[in-house]
Protein backbone atom coordinates (compact mmCIF):
# COMPACT_ATOMS: atom_id res chain seq x y z
CA UNK A 1 0.00 0.00 0.00
CA UNK A 2 2.82 2.37 0.89
CA UNK A 3 4.60 1.56 -2.38
CA UNK A 4 1.48 2.47 -4.36
CA UNK A 5 1.30 5.81 -2.59
CA UNK A 6 5.00 6.40 -3.26
CA UNK A 7 4.69 5.68 -6.97
CA UNK A 8 1.50 7.71 -7.17
CA UNK A 9 3.23 10.71 -5.61
CA UNK A 10 6.13 10.33 -8.03
CA UNK A 11 3.73 10.24 -10.98
CA UNK A 12 1.96 13.39 -9.75
CA UNK A 13 5.33 15.07 -9.27
CA UNK A 14 6.36 14.33 -12.84
CA UNK A 15 3.05 15.70 -14.14
CA UNK A 16 3.53 18.84 -12.07
CA UNK A 17 7.05 19.34 -13.41
CA UNK A 18 5.89 18.88 -17.00
CA UNK A 19 3.08 21.37 -16.45
CA UNK A 20 5.46 23.93 -14.94
CA UNK A 21 7.94 23.44 -17.79
CA UNK A 22 5.17 24.00 -20.33
CA UNK A 23 4.01 27.13 -18.54
CA UNK A 24 7.57 28.52 -18.50
CA UNK A 25 8.34 27.74 -22.16
CA UNK A 26 5.09 28.50 -23.93
CA UNK A 27 5.00 31.86 -25.68
CA UNK A 28 3.18 34.53 -23.68
CA UNK A 29 0.62 36.64 -25.50
CA UNK A 30 0.19 40.40 -25.71
CA UNK A 31 -2.30 42.54 -27.61
CA UNK A 32 -2.07 45.65 -29.79
CA UNK A 33 -4.08 47.40 -32.49
CA UNK A 34 -1.26 47.23 -35.00
CA UNK A 35 2.20 45.67 -35.19
CA UNK A 36 4.70 47.34 -37.53
CA UNK A 37 7.71 45.30 -38.62
CA UNK A 38 10.77 47.44 -39.31
CA UNK A 39 11.80 50.85 -37.96
CA UNK A 40 13.21 52.59 -41.01
CA UNK A 41 11.68 55.72 -42.52
CA UNK A 42 8.60 53.82 -43.68
CA UNK A 43 7.94 51.92 -40.47
CA UNK A 44 8.43 54.97 -38.26
CA UNK A 45 6.21 57.09 -40.53
CA UNK A 46 3.49 54.43 -40.32
CA UNK A 47 3.85 54.23 -36.55
CA UNK A 48 3.47 57.97 -36.11
CA UNK A 49 0.35 58.10 -38.28
CA UNK A 50 -1.28 55.14 -36.51
CA UNK A 51 -0.41 56.57 -33.09
CA UNK A 52 -1.85 59.94 -34.13
CA UNK A 53 -5.14 58.12 -34.85
CA UNK A 54 -5.19 56.83 -31.28
CA UNK A 55 -4.14 53.24 -31.99
CA UNK A 56 -2.02 51.06 -29.73
CA UNK A 57 1.15 50.56 -31.80
CA UNK A 58 4.03 48.12 -31.37
CA UNK A 59 7.03 48.90 -33.61
CA UNK A 60 9.47 46.00 -33.97
CA UNK A 61 13.09 46.42 -35.08
CA UNK A 62 15.41 43.42 -35.30
CA UNK A 63 18.58 45.54 -35.08
CA UNK A 64 19.86 47.31 -31.93
CA UNK A 65 19.26 50.65 -33.68
CA UNK A 66 16.60 52.21 -35.91
CA UNK A 67 17.03 53.51 -39.44
CA UNK A 68 17.70 50.52 -41.69
CA UNK A 69 18.73 51.67 -45.16
CA UNK A 70 17.33 55.14 -44.49
CA UNK A 71 20.34 56.11 -42.43
CA UNK A 72 22.52 55.47 -45.50
CA UNK A 73 20.51 57.74 -47.80
CA UNK A 74 22.56 60.65 -49.13
CA UNK A 75 21.13 62.52 -52.11
CA UNK A 76 17.73 63.59 -50.75
CA UNK A 77 13.97 63.12 -51.05
CA UNK A 78 11.95 64.24 -54.06
CA UNK A 79 8.88 66.42 -53.72
CA UNK A 80 6.74 68.28 -56.22
CA UNK A 81 5.82 71.62 -54.69
CA UNK A 82 4.19 73.18 -57.78
CA UNK A 83 1.31 71.78 -59.80
CA UNK A 84 3.16 72.73 -62.99
CA UNK A 85 5.94 70.26 -62.19
CA UNK A 86 3.69 67.32 -61.34
CA UNK A 87 3.30 65.94 -64.86
CA UNK A 88 6.99 66.40 -65.64
CA UNK A 89 7.87 64.51 -62.47
CA UNK A 90 5.53 61.64 -63.37
CA UNK A 91 7.05 61.43 -66.84
CA UNK A 92 10.58 61.41 -65.38
CA UNK A 93 9.61 58.47 -63.15
CA UNK A 94 7.97 56.53 -65.97
CA UNK A 95 10.93 57.13 -68.27
CA UNK A 96 13.38 56.06 -65.58
CA UNK A 97 11.36 52.88 -65.02
CA UNK A 98 11.24 52.06 -68.74
CA UNK A 99 7.47 52.69 -68.73
CA UNK A 100 6.93 49.70 -66.41
CA UNK A 101 6.06 51.66 -63.27
CA UNK A 102 2.54 51.78 -61.86
CA UNK A 103 1.03 55.10 -63.06
CA UNK A 104 -1.52 55.34 -60.25
CA UNK A 105 1.00 54.70 -57.47
CA UNK A 106 3.43 57.15 -59.10
CA UNK A 107 0.68 59.77 -59.19
CA UNK A 108 0.08 59.23 -55.48
CA UNK A 109 3.77 59.87 -54.76
CA UNK A 110 3.62 63.05 -56.84
CA UNK A 111 0.44 64.22 -55.07
CA UNK A 112 1.58 63.34 -51.54
CA UNK A 113 5.19 64.53 -51.80
CA UNK A 114 4.55 68.15 -50.88
CA UNK A 115 2.63 67.18 -47.76
CA UNK A 116 5.27 64.57 -46.81
CA UNK A 117 7.95 67.26 -47.11
CA UNK A 118 5.90 69.67 -44.97
CA UNK A 119 5.23 66.93 -42.40
CA UNK A 120 8.92 66.07 -42.03
CA UNK A 121 9.85 69.73 -41.74
CA UNK A 122 7.17 70.06 -39.09
CA UNK A 123 8.91 67.31 -37.13
CA UNK A 124 12.10 69.38 -37.28
CA UNK A 125 13.87 68.05 -40.37
CA UNK A 126 16.19 70.44 -42.21
CA UNK A 127 15.28 69.98 -45.87
CA UNK A 128 16.21 73.44 -47.08
CA UNK A 129 18.67 72.54 -49.86
CA UNK A 130 17.30 71.61 -53.28
CA UNK A 131 19.31 69.81 -55.95
CA UNK A 132 18.93 67.90 -59.20
CA UNK A 133 19.68 64.21 -59.64
CA UNK A 134 20.16 61.98 -62.66
CA UNK A 135 17.04 61.42 -64.71
CA UNK A 136 15.27 64.56 -63.46
CA UNK A 137 14.11 67.36 -65.75
CA UNK A 138 14.46 69.93 -62.93
CA UNK A 139 15.73 70.34 -59.37
CA UNK A 140 13.24 68.83 -56.90
CA UNK A 141 15.37 66.78 -54.49
CA UNK A 142 15.37 68.10 -50.91
CA UNK A 143 18.16 67.59 -48.37
CA UNK A 144 19.75 69.39 -45.39
CA UNK A 145 21.45 72.74 -45.77
CA UNK A 146 24.76 72.65 -47.62
CA UNK A 147 23.92 69.33 -49.26
CA UNK A 148 24.48 67.20 -46.18
CA UNK A 149 23.37 63.54 -46.42
CA UNK A 150 19.67 63.25 -45.68
CA UNK A 151 19.63 59.85 -43.97
CA UNK A 152 20.95 60.87 -40.54
CA UNK A 153 18.61 63.86 -40.48
CA UNK A 154 15.46 61.87 -41.24
CA UNK A 155 16.29 59.08 -38.81
CA UNK A 156 17.01 61.64 -36.09
CA UNK A 157 13.70 63.48 -36.39
CA UNK A 158 11.59 60.35 -36.92
CA UNK A 159 13.15 58.56 -33.96
CA UNK A 160 12.63 61.62 -31.75
CA UNK A 161 9.00 61.82 -32.85
CA UNK A 162 8.46 58.10 -32.19
CA UNK A 163 9.89 58.42 -28.69
CA UNK A 164 7.97 61.63 -27.96
CA UNK A 165 4.68 60.07 -29.08
CA UNK A 166 5.32 57.09 -26.78
CA UNK A 167 5.13 54.49 -29.55
CA UNK A 168 6.06 51.09 -28.10
CA UNK A 169 9.39 50.71 -29.93
CA UNK A 170 11.14 47.37 -29.35
CA UNK A 171 14.67 47.01 -30.70
CA UNK A 172 16.34 43.63 -31.12
CA UNK A 173 12.89 42.08 -31.45
CA UNK A 174 12.58 40.07 -34.64
CA UNK A 175 9.26 39.16 -36.25
CA UNK A 176 9.32 35.43 -37.00
CA UNK A 177 5.87 34.79 -38.39
CA UNK A 178 2.70 36.65 -39.31
CA UNK A 179 -0.34 34.82 -37.97
CA UNK A 180 -3.43 34.34 -40.11
CA UNK A 181 -6.78 32.76 -39.31
CA UNK A 182 -8.21 30.00 -41.49
CA UNK A 183 -10.81 32.54 -42.63
CA UNK A 184 -8.01 34.76 -44.01
CA UNK A 185 -7.80 37.59 -41.48
CA UNK A 186 -4.49 38.54 -39.90
CA UNK A 187 -4.46 38.13 -36.13
CA UNK A 188 -0.93 38.81 -34.93
CA UNK A 189 2.82 38.26 -35.06
CA UNK A 190 5.17 35.77 -33.46
CA UNK A 191 8.26 37.56 -32.13
CA UNK A 192 11.68 36.66 -30.75
CA UNK A 193 13.41 39.09 -28.39
CA UNK A 194 17.13 39.70 -27.87
CA UNK A 195 17.38 36.83 -25.36
CA UNK A 196 15.82 34.30 -27.72
CA UNK A 197 12.53 34.27 -25.88
CA UNK A 198 9.49 33.95 -28.14
CA UNK A 199 6.13 35.56 -27.62
CA UNK A 200 3.00 36.45 -29.56
CA UNK A 201 1.38 39.83 -30.15
CA UNK A 202 -2.29 39.48 -31.01
CA UNK A 203 -3.26 42.24 -33.46
CA UNK A 204 -5.82 42.58 -36.24
CA UNK A 205 -3.42 44.69 -38.29
CA UNK A 206 0.20 44.19 -39.35
CA UNK A 207 2.34 46.54 -41.47
CA UNK A 208 5.41 45.07 -43.17
CA UNK A 209 8.14 47.72 -43.46
CA UNK A 210 11.23 45.52 -43.37
CA UNK A 211 13.03 47.09 -46.32
CA UNK A 212 14.40 45.19 -49.30
CA UNK A 213 16.94 42.44 -49.81
CA UNK A 214 19.88 44.33 -51.30
CA UNK A 215 22.03 43.68 -48.23
CA UNK A 216 22.10 39.94 -48.87
CA UNK A 217 24.18 38.81 -51.89
CA UNK A 218 22.72 35.33 -51.48
CA UNK A 219 19.19 36.66 -51.95
CA UNK A 220 19.77 39.22 -54.70
CA UNK A 221 21.83 36.78 -56.75
CA UNK A 222 19.04 34.20 -56.33
CA UNK A 223 16.65 36.60 -58.03
CA UNK A 224 19.14 38.05 -60.52
CA UNK A 225 22.20 35.97 -61.32
CA UNK A 226 23.81 38.77 -63.32
CA UNK A 227 24.66 40.41 -59.99
CA UNK A 228 27.04 37.67 -58.87
CA UNK A 229 30.12 39.28 -57.34
CA UNK A 230 28.61 42.76 -56.94
CA UNK A 231 29.23 44.88 -53.87
CA UNK A 232 26.24 46.47 -52.15
CA UNK A 233 25.43 49.89 -50.68
CA UNK A 234 22.77 48.38 -48.42
CA UNK A 235 22.72 48.09 -44.66
CA UNK A 236 23.36 44.56 -43.32
CA UNK A 237 19.78 44.51 -42.03
CA UNK A 238 18.35 44.53 -45.59
CA UNK A 239 18.09 40.75 -45.93
CA UNK A 240 14.61 40.37 -47.40
CA UNK A 241 12.79 39.41 -44.21
CA UNK A 242 9.46 40.10 -45.90
CA UNK A 243 10.01 37.13 -48.22
CA UNK A 244 9.91 34.54 -45.43
CA UNK A 245 7.25 36.44 -43.49
CA UNK A 246 4.72 36.14 -46.33
CA UNK A 247 5.69 32.79 -47.84
CA UNK A 248 2.70 31.03 -46.24
CA UNK A 249 0.19 33.85 -46.80
CA UNK A 250 -0.73 33.70 -50.50
CA UNK A 251 0.90 37.11 -51.05
CA UNK A 252 1.72 38.33 -54.55
CA UNK A 253 5.41 39.21 -55.09
CA UNK A 254 6.29 41.19 -58.23
CA UNK A 255 9.41 42.39 -60.11
CA UNK A 256 11.77 40.46 -57.83
CA UNK A 257 14.52 40.43 -60.49
CA UNK A 258 14.35 44.21 -60.92
CA UNK A 259 17.38 45.21 -58.84
CA UNK A 260 19.00 48.60 -59.29
CA UNK A 261 22.73 49.19 -59.27
CA UNK A 262 24.11 52.58 -58.29
CA UNK A 263 26.87 53.62 -60.70
CA UNK A 264 29.12 55.49 -58.27
CA UNK A 265 30.25 53.41 -55.31
CA UNK A 266 33.75 53.34 -53.88
CA UNK A 267 35.19 49.83 -54.27
CA UNK A 268 37.49 50.54 -51.31
CA UNK A 269 34.77 50.23 -48.66
CA UNK A 270 31.59 49.85 -50.69
CA UNK A 271 30.60 53.43 -49.81
CA UNK A 272 27.94 55.05 -51.99
CA UNK A 273 29.20 58.28 -53.55
CA UNK A 274 26.17 60.51 -53.75
CA UNK A 275 24.67 61.35 -57.12
CA UNK A 276 24.59 64.94 -55.93
CA UNK A 277 28.32 65.36 -56.70
CA UNK A 278 27.53 64.75 -60.35
CA UNK A 279 24.40 66.86 -60.06
CA UNK A 280 26.46 69.74 -58.68
CA UNK A 281 29.03 69.56 -61.48
CA UNK A 282 31.19 66.44 -61.26
CA UNK A 283 32.12 64.36 -64.32
CA UNK A 284 33.22 60.77 -64.97
CA UNK A 285 36.38 59.74 -66.82
CA UNK A 286 37.85 56.32 -67.63
CA UNK A 287 41.46 55.25 -67.19
CA UNK A 288 42.28 56.89 -70.51
CA UNK A 289 41.31 60.24 -69.02
CA UNK A 290 38.23 60.58 -71.23
CA UNK A 291 34.51 61.14 -70.60
CA UNK A 292 32.36 58.31 -71.92
CA UNK A 293 28.71 59.13 -71.08
CA UNK A 294 26.21 61.69 -69.88
CA UNK A 295 26.91 61.66 -66.14
CA UNK A 296 23.25 62.40 -65.43
CA UNK A 297 21.83 59.38 -67.23
CA UNK A 298 19.52 57.00 -65.41
CA UNK A 299 21.35 54.73 -63.00
CA UNK A 300 20.90 51.47 -64.88
CA UNK A 301 22.23 52.84 -68.19
CA UNK A 302 25.14 54.65 -66.54
CA UNK A 303 26.10 51.51 -64.61
CA UNK A 304 26.33 49.62 -67.91
CA UNK A 305 28.49 52.40 -69.35
CA UNK A 306 30.90 52.17 -66.42
CA UNK A 307 31.26 48.41 -66.76
CA UNK A 308 32.05 48.83 -70.47
CA UNK A 309 35.16 50.96 -69.78
CA UNK A 310 38.73 49.61 -70.07
CA UNK A 311 39.42 47.42 -67.05
CA UNK A 312 36.14 48.79 -65.62
CA UNK A 313 38.23 51.58 -64.10
CA UNK A 314 36.39 54.90 -63.71
CA UNK A 315 36.94 58.07 -61.69
CA UNK A 316 34.52 60.74 -60.49
CA UNK A 317 36.20 64.14 -61.00
CA UNK A 318 35.23 67.40 -59.29
CA UNK A 319 36.86 70.59 -58.06
CA UNK A 320 36.83 72.93 -55.09
CA UNK A 321 33.69 74.72 -56.25
CA UNK A 322 31.73 71.46 -56.33
CA UNK A 323 33.23 70.38 -53.00
CA UNK A 324 32.10 73.59 -51.30
CA UNK A 325 28.58 73.22 -52.69
CA UNK A 326 28.08 69.81 -51.09
CA UNK A 327 29.16 69.04 -47.54
CA UNK A 328 28.74 65.30 -48.17
CA UNK A 329 32.05 65.47 -50.05
CA UNK A 330 33.81 66.16 -46.73
CA UNK A 331 32.76 62.73 -45.51
CA UNK A 332 34.51 61.07 -48.45
CA UNK A 333 37.65 63.13 -47.84
CA UNK A 334 37.66 62.20 -44.16
CA UNK A 335 37.21 58.53 -45.12
CA UNK A 336 40.34 58.73 -47.28
CA UNK A 337 38.43 57.90 -50.47
CA UNK A 338 39.50 61.05 -52.31
CA UNK A 339 42.66 61.72 -54.33
CA UNK A 340 43.56 65.42 -54.15
CA UNK A 341 45.76 67.55 -56.40
CA UNK A 342 46.33 71.27 -56.88
CA UNK A 343 46.27 71.08 -60.68
CA UNK A 344 44.58 68.93 -63.31
CA UNK A 345 47.96 67.75 -64.59
CA UNK A 346 49.00 66.65 -61.10
CA UNK A 347 45.70 64.77 -60.67
CA UNK A 348 46.20 62.96 -63.99
CA UNK A 349 49.65 61.82 -62.84
CA UNK A 350 48.27 60.57 -59.54
CA UNK A 351 45.51 58.65 -61.36
CA UNK A 352 48.02 57.34 -63.93
CA UNK A 353 45.81 58.43 -66.81
CA UNK A 354 47.03 60.04 -70.02
CA UNK A 355 47.84 63.64 -69.11
CA UNK A 356 47.06 65.07 -72.54
CA UNK A 357 43.76 63.19 -72.83
CA UNK A 358 42.73 64.40 -69.38
CA UNK A 359 43.65 68.00 -70.20
CA UNK A 360 41.74 67.83 -73.48
CA UNK A 361 38.71 66.28 -71.72
CA UNK A 362 38.50 69.08 -69.15
CA UNK A 363 39.07 71.78 -71.78
CA UNK A 364 36.34 70.40 -74.01
CA UNK A 365 33.89 69.91 -71.14
CA UNK A 366 34.50 73.44 -69.85
CA UNK A 367 33.77 74.80 -73.32
CA UNK A 368 30.41 72.98 -73.21
CA UNK A 369 29.63 74.59 -69.86
CA UNK A 370 30.44 78.02 -71.33
CA UNK A 371 28.17 77.52 -74.35
CA UNK A 372 25.47 75.71 -72.35
CA UNK A 373 25.47 72.62 -74.58
CA UNK A 374 27.15 69.23 -74.19
CA UNK A 375 27.98 68.36 -77.80
CA UNK A 376 29.37 64.93 -76.90
CA UNK A 377 26.74 63.33 -74.64
CA UNK A 378 23.89 65.89 -74.43
CA UNK A 379 24.14 66.30 -70.66
CA UNK A 380 21.44 68.77 -69.61
CA UNK A 381 22.86 69.92 -66.27
CA UNK A 382 26.00 71.95 -66.95
CA UNK A 383 26.45 73.90 -63.73
CA UNK A 384 30.17 74.25 -63.00
CA UNK A 385 33.23 74.84 -65.14
CA UNK A 386 36.06 72.61 -63.92
CA UNK A 387 38.81 75.16 -64.42
CA UNK A 388 39.97 76.16 -60.94
CA UNK A 389 41.62 73.74 -58.53
CA UNK A 390 42.16 72.04 -56.24
CA UNK A 391 40.87 68.98 -58.08
CA UNK A 392 39.52 65.75 -56.60
CA UNK A 393 38.96 62.19 -57.80
CA UNK A 394 37.19 59.14 -56.38
CA UNK A 395 37.41 55.73 -58.02
CA UNK A 396 33.89 54.36 -58.51
CA UNK A 397 32.16 51.19 -59.62
CA UNK A 398 28.51 50.02 -59.78
CA UNK A 399 27.02 48.21 -56.76
CA UNK A 400 23.62 46.83 -55.82
CA UNK A 401 21.58 49.70 -54.41
CA UNK A 402 17.80 49.19 -54.45
CA UNK A 403 15.26 46.42 -55.02
CA UNK A 404 12.26 47.49 -57.11
CA UNK A 405 10.57 44.14 -56.47
CA UNK A 406 8.56 43.08 -53.46
CA UNK A 407 5.04 42.77 -52.08
CA UNK A 408 2.25 44.02 -54.32
CA UNK A 409 0.07 46.64 -52.61
CA UNK A 410 -2.83 48.85 -53.63
CA UNK A 411 -3.46 52.58 -53.15
CA UNK A 412 -4.24 52.06 -49.44
CA UNK A 413 -1.02 50.07 -48.90
CA UNK A 414 -3.07 46.89 -48.47
CA UNK A 415 -1.22 43.70 -49.37
CA UNK A 416 -2.77 41.82 -52.31
CA UNK A 417 -3.00 38.07 -52.76
CA UNK A 418 -2.38 36.17 -55.99
CA UNK A 419 -5.89 37.02 -57.18
CA UNK A 420 -5.32 40.74 -56.55
CA UNK A 421 -7.64 40.80 -53.52
CA UNK A 422 -6.57 42.64 -50.32
CA UNK A 423 -5.63 40.41 -47.38
CA UNK A 424 -7.64 41.70 -44.45
CA UNK A 425 -5.42 43.36 -41.85
CA UNK A 426 -2.15 43.12 -43.79
CA UNK A 427 -0.32 46.21 -45.11
CA UNK A 428 3.15 46.97 -46.47
CA UNK A 429 5.23 50.02 -47.39
CA UNK A 430 8.70 51.08 -48.47
CA UNK A 431 11.27 48.88 -50.17
CA UNK A 432 9.47 45.73 -49.03
CA UNK A 433 6.90 46.52 -51.73
CA UNK A 434 7.19 46.12 -55.49
CA UNK A 435 5.60 47.12 -58.76
CA UNK A 436 5.73 50.88 -58.21
CA UNK A 437 8.96 52.09 -59.83
CA UNK A 438 9.29 49.79 -62.80
CA UNK A 439 12.63 48.55 -64.10
CA UNK A 440 14.70 51.36 -62.57
CA UNK A 441 13.96 53.72 -59.66
CA UNK A 442 14.45 57.45 -60.11
CA UNK A 443 16.98 58.88 -57.65
CA UNK A 444 15.38 60.53 -54.61
CA UNK A 445 12.22 58.43 -54.83
CA UNK A 446 13.11 55.76 -52.27
CA UNK A 447 12.53 58.09 -49.33
CA UNK A 448 9.49 59.62 -51.01
CA UNK A 449 8.01 56.13 -51.48
CA UNK A 450 8.89 55.11 -47.91
CA UNK A 451 7.40 58.16 -46.21
CA UNK A 452 4.32 58.53 -48.44
CA UNK A 453 3.20 54.89 -48.34
CA UNK A 454 4.30 54.45 -44.73
CA UNK A 455 1.95 57.27 -43.76
CA UNK A 456 -0.79 55.85 -45.97
CA UNK A 457 -0.41 52.44 -44.29
CA UNK A 458 -0.66 54.04 -40.85
CA UNK A 459 -3.81 55.90 -41.85
CA UNK A 460 -5.35 52.88 -43.58
CA UNK A 461 -5.03 50.78 -40.44
CA UNK A 462 -7.15 53.29 -38.53
CA UNK A 463 -9.89 53.02 -41.14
Amino acid sequence: MKRKIKYGSLFLGVLLMLFMTYELTKAPTETADVVIIGAGASGMSAALEAKEKGLQVVLLEKMPYVGGNTVRATAGMNAVVSEEDKEAFIQDILQSGHAEGNPRMIEIMADEGKEALRWLQGLGADLSDVGILAGHSKARTYRPQGGKPIGDELVRVLKNAVETSLVDLRMEHKALKILQKTTGEIHGVEVEDRTGKRYTIEAKNVIIATGGFGGSPEVFVYYNQRLQGYHTTNAPSATGDFITLVEDLDVQLVDMDYIQTHPTVSPKYGVLITEAIRGNGGILVNNLGQRFADEMKNRDYLSEDLLAQPEKEVYLIFNEEVRKSLSASEDYINMDLVITANTAEELALLLRVDTQHFHDTLTRYNSFVDMGEDQDFQRQSLKVSLTEGPFYAIQVTPAVHYCMGGILINEKAQVLNEEGVPIEGLYASGEATGGIHGLNRLGGNSLLDAVVFGRIAGRSVSE
